[in-house]
C-alpha cells in the first residue's frame, strides 16, 4: 500500500481499483467488449465532428452544440475506458492519489458539460419550433459561444468541488476502491476523517447542475409539445417530432443513468449495480450518441450519404483510369 507516515496515522498516497470483476474469463470477455465499444466511441464521435465541420448544410447552432457533445463523449470515455481496460489485464490496478483526483475531476467536468449541452440543445429546439421567425436573431454565433462558455465554466466549478472535497478527505486505512474508476462515493467510504462536510459540497453542486438542466429541458419540451399540438398540418407535426426524437432519446438515456447513480438513495441499490450503471453513462452512452443522431436525424443522414457518395466517386475514378 502506497502511504506516508504522518503522526499517529498512515496517509494513503495511492489507490488500487478493484474493477468490475475478479473472474479471469469474464475479464477477458469484458476486455474485448469494452475495447470495441471504446474504439467505436472514438471513431463514431470523431466522425460526427468531422462530418459537421465539413458539411455546410450542418453549419447550424444545433449541430455546433452536437459537435461539442461528441467531443465531451470522447473525453468522458477516454477518462475512464483506458484505465478500465488496464484493470482487466493487471490484477489490482494501482493509481496515484493525484491521478485518482484527476480522473474524478475529468469525469465530473465533461459530465457537467454534457448536461449543459443537452439543456442548451433543448432550448435550441424550443426556439426553432416555437419561434422559428426569431431563430436566426436569438441563436446567433455570439449567443452560441456564450452558451458554450457557460457550460464549460459550470463544468470547471463542479469538477473543482469534487477535487477539492477529495483533498479535504484523509485516507489512512484500506486503499482498495471497489469500483473501476475513482468515483466519489467509493472514495468517501474509504476516508477515515469526518466526511460529512466534504461530501455535501459536491452533492450540492451536482444536484444543482442536474436540477437546472432538467428544468430547462422539461420547460422547453412542454412549450414544444404545446406548439406541436397546435399545428394543423400532420406533416408539420411529424417534422417537428423528428427533429426532437434523437435529442429526447439521448436525454432519456443520459439522465436516466445519472438519476439512478446520484439521485436515488444509496440503500436502494448495491455497489455492483452502481458499477453497471456507471459503465453505461461513462462508456456505453458516449458510443450510442453518434449512432442515435446518425440514424434518427434526417440532416445527419443526408450529409453522411453525400460524403459517402463523394468518397465512392473519388475511389471509383482511379479504377476507371
Amino acid at each position: 500500500m502506497d502511504s506516508l507516515w504522518d503522526g499517529n496515522h498512515t496517509a494513503v498516497t495511492g489507490f488500487i481499483l478493484l474493477g468490475l470483476t475478479d473472474d479471469p474469463i469474464l475479464k477477458a470477455v469484458l476486455f474485448m467488449i469494452i475495447l470495441c465499444i471504446y474504439l467505436v466511441t472514438v471513431s463514431g464521435n470523431l466522425g460526427t465532428i468531422i462530418l459537421i465541420r465539413t458539411s455546410p448544410q450542418l453549419h447550424h447552432p444545433m449541430y455546433f452544440f452536437l459537435s461539442h457533445l461528441a467531443s465531451a463523449d470522447i473525453a468522458i470515455s477516454t477518462s475512464v475506458a483506458p484505465n478500465m481496460l488496464e484493470n482487466f489485464l493487471v490484477q489490482g490496478n494501482p493509481i496515484s492519489y493525484h491521478g485518482c483526483c484527476t480522473q474524478l475531476g475529468s469525469a465530473a467536468f465533461f459530465g457537467t458539460v454534457e448536461c449543459f449541452l443537452l439543456a442548451i440543445m433543448a432550448y435550441d429546439r424550443f426556439v426553432a419550433i416555437c419561434n422559428p421567425l426569431l431563430y436566426s436573431t436569438k441563436m446567433t454565433t455570439q449567443v452560441c459561444v456564450q452558451f458554450l462558455i457557460v457550460a464549460y465554466i459550470a463544468g470547471f466549478v463542479n469538477a473543482f468541488s469534487f477535487i477539492i472535497s477529495v483533498y479535504f478527505l484523509f485516507f489512512c486505512g484500506p486503499n482498495r476502491v471497489n469500483h473501476f474508476f475513482c468515483d466519489f462515493a467509493p472514495l468517501v467510504e474509504l476516508s477515515c476523517s469526518d466526511s460529512r462536510i466534504p461530501a455535501v459540497v459536491p452533492s450540492f453542486t451536482c444536484g444543482f447542475v442536474i436540477m437546472c438542466t432538467v428544468c430547462v429541458i422539461i420547460v422547453s419540451y412542454m412549450y414544444i409539445l404545446i406548439t406541436i399540438l397546435k399545428m394543423r398540418s400532420k406533416e408539420g407535426r411529424q417534422k417537428a417530432f423528428s427533429t426532437c426524437s434523437s435529442h429526447l432519446t439521448a436525454v432519456t438515456l443520459f439522465y436516466g443513468t445519472l438519476t439512478f447513480t446520484y439521485v436515488m438513495p444509496k440503500s436502494s441499490y448495491s455497489t455492483e449495480q452502481n458499477k453497471v450503471v456507471s459503465v453505461f453513462y461513462t462508456v456505453v452512452i458516449p458510443m450510442l450518441n453518434p449512432i442515435i443522431y446518425s440514424l434518427r436525424n434526417n440532416d445527419m443522414k443526408g450529409a453522411l450519404k453525400r460524403v459517402l457518395h463523394k468518397i465512392s466517386i473519388f475511389l471509383v475514378k482511379p479504377a476507371i483510369l
